[in-house]
């Protein structure tokens, strides 16, 4: 397994200052934003798309520290009910397939996107709950009519340029759980998977590790981001929580780096699972603490990882 970091982090920073600290700290690869929800610094999309020296002046960048591209992302919502944002997020999405074909990088990373509750809708509608009636009603329409169409379209679409589609579940979108992901790569087909971050799983009640068993065919990239409930504020409110994130204290969770939600046993036996599982791939460190500063988050989530993946011993057949 090789460890990287997202590199949406250091947005701040040039491409040469975030593969020197890559390298500085020992990770391998680096994960690229090219739009959409997170910009895209550091990829000059459309540049790099129509300039082939453009694009071996790029990649010569990492060839020059040592360190790989894991996956290109463009996390957006190509399903959204106006129809200027659909189209911006659809044509990222279809530049990004594009050029990571062209720069040999076989995963791009997305959300599942999510629709209204009719064709004359202006904002998402994310459905949670099967009562009263009008609600499966909204959902059978948004699967039927805007995400299957559209993701088996876009699944071949990727398909076709040798890319595997790895949709990170989060809430908001249609596909965030083990059930809404694999209720989409059925009905899209076997090169679109997931994008594992078991931040996201954690507060809406999930095993982490549990799902990992039950997602083991289709893992295509993992995130590494920790989440912290609060006791308190779960059990007066639950944890569908639409406190704004910058008011820690009131939330009933919070996203924290790597270590300050779950103790290292818990990463160390989330490393194991994902070797059990048979992954092999890139960890890929996200940050979003608003207790840590970006620098610190970092460092410690290398630390902790790093010391994981040097010393986790290879899986034994006994486990499988």
């Amino acid at each position: 397994m090789k460890l990287g970091v997202f590199t949406a982090l250091f947005a701040d920073r040039s491409l040469d200052d975030v593969l020197a600290l890559a390298k500085e700290n020992g990770l391998s690869c680096v994960e690229l934003g090219t739009g959409n929800y997170p910009g895209s610094p550091h990829v000059p999309v459309k540049k790099l798309l129509g300039n082939i020296k453009a694009r071996t002046e790029f990649l010569a960048k990492f060839g020059h520290f040592g360190i790989e591209i894991s996956a290109l992302s463009c996390h957006g919502n190509p399903l959204h009910p106006s129809k200027k944002i659909a189209r911006a997020h659809h044509d990222i999405w279809r530049e990004t397939v594009k050029l990571a074909r062209m720069l040999n990088v076989d995963t791009v990373i997305v959300f599942s996107g999510c629709p209204g509750d009719h064709d004359r809708a202006r904002r998402p509608n994310w459905i949670t709950c099967p009562w009263p009636p009008d609600y499966p009603e909204v959902l059978a329409w948004q699967w039927e009519k805007c995400v299957m169409p559209y993701w088996k379209t876009e699944a071949k679409f990727a398909r076709q340029h040798g890319i595997k589609v790895a949709v990170e579940a989060h809430p908001g979108f249609v596909v965030y759980n083990t059930e809404s992901i694999l209720k989409l790569r059925e009905a899209a087909g076997d090169n679109v998977g997931v994008n594992f971050d078991p931040s996201h799983f954690f507060w809406q009640g999930m095993d982490p590790l549990v799902a990992l068993n039950a997602l083991r065919e289709c893992i295509y990239h993992v995130h590494a981001k920790d989440t912290l409930l609060d006791p308190r504020n779960t059990a007066v409110n639950g944890v569908l929580d639409n406190t704004p994130y910058g008011q820690v204290d009131k939330r009933s969770w919070i996203f924290r780096t790597v270590g300050y939600g779950h103790d290292e046993k818990w990463w160390k036996d989330f490393i194991s699972t994902l070797r059990t599982v048979g992954y092999d791939g890139v960890i890929s460190i996200e940050h979003e603490d608003a207790l840590m500063s970006i620098d610190q988050g970092f460092q410690r989530a290398v630390r902790l990882l790093r010391s994981i993946l040097l010393t986790d011993p290879p899986p034994q057949t006994w486990w499988t």
